[in-house]
C-alpha cells in the first residue's frame, strides 16, 4: 500500500468530523484517481448521479473485493461504511490496498482510535483531530502528542465546516481552496509526506496544537 491514510476524530463531544474527513477525501482525489472515505460505524452510502471516472473504478474494484460491502462513488469520491467492531476494522485493513497510490480518510469513533493505532495493516501517516478546545483542551494536546509520538502528521480543525460546505464534501464535490473548505495549510500538513527534519512553523500542532488551531480559524474565517 503506496497512498496516504489520514485517521479523522473527535476529541470529546466535537462535532464536524465525518464531514471534515469528506472534505479530506476530496482533497486527496484527482480525476482518474479518487479518494476513498471510510465511515467506521456510518450509515450504507447511496452513490451520487455524477461521479468521476476514478470514483466509478474505484467503487469497481471495491465491490469486486468486498461484494459484502456497499460502495458508493459521490462526486471525485468513493465511500463506504463499515461496522464500528473488530470486523469492521478488518474490512478497512482490506480495503485500503484497492485505494493504491490515492488517499484514504478514515472516520472513527473515539473509542476505536487506539484500536486502529495498535493494530497491524493500517499504518496512518496523518490525522485530523475536530476539537472544542474550549472544553477538551488537554485532551486534544494528549492526543497531538500520542500522534507525533508514532510520526504521523497531525493537525486540529477548531470549528466545524459550516452546512453548504459539509454537504458538498459528502457529495464529493467540495475542491481545495473551496469557500468555507479545510483550510489549504491544514490540508497540506496532514497530505504531504512526511518529513524527517524539525519543523520551523511555530505553530505546528505537534508542538501547540492550541496554536495551531487558532491559525487554522483565522486562515478558514478569511476564506469565508
Amino acid at each position: 500500500m503506496t497512498g496516504r491514510v489520514v485517521l479523522v476524530t473527535a476529541a470529546g463531544e466535537a462535532g464536524g468530523s465525518r464531514s471534515a474527513a469528506a472534505a479530506l477525501a476530496c482533497a486527496g482525489s484527482e480525476p482518474d484517481r479518487a479518494g476513498l472515505l471510510v465511515d467506521v460505524g456510518g450509515r450504507p452510502p447511496r452513490p451520487t448521479l455524477v461521479a468521476s471516472r476514478g470514483a466509478r473504478e474505484l467503487e469497481e474494484r471495491l465491490a469486486v473485493h468486498l461484494p459484502h460491502l456497499r460502495a458508493a462513488s459521490r462526486g471525485e469520491t468513493c465511500h463506504l461504511a463499515v461496522t464500528a467492531d473488530e470486523a469492521g476494522i478488518e474490512t478497512v485493513r482490506a480495503a485500503l490496498p484497492l485505494v493504491r497510490d490515492s488517499v484514504a480518510a478514515i472516520h472513527l469513533p473515539p473509542h476505536l482510535l487506539r484500536t486502529v493505532l495498535d493494530g497491524p495493516g493500517i499504518a496512518p501517516s496523518g490525522a485530523l483531530l475536530c476539537a472544542d478546545l474550549g472544553v477538551d483542551r488537554a485532551l486534544t494536546a494528549l492526543a497531538v502528542g500520542e500522534f507525533a509520538a508514532r510520526g504521523m502528521r497531525t493537525a486540529v480543525l477548531k470549528q466545524p465546516l459550516a452546512w453548504i460546505p459539509a454537504r458538498r464534501a459528502l457529495f464529493g464535490i467540495l475542491p481545495v481552496g473551496a469557500t468555507g473548505g479545510l483550510p489549504e495549510r491544514l490540508i497540506r500538513r496532514v497530505l504531504s509526506p512526511m518529513r524527517h527534519e524539525c519543523y520551523s512553523d511555530t505553530d505546528d500542532a505537534k508542538a501547540d496544537p492550541a496554536g495551531t488551531s487558532e491559525q487554522e480559524r483565522r486562515n478558514h474565517a478569511s476564506a469565508r
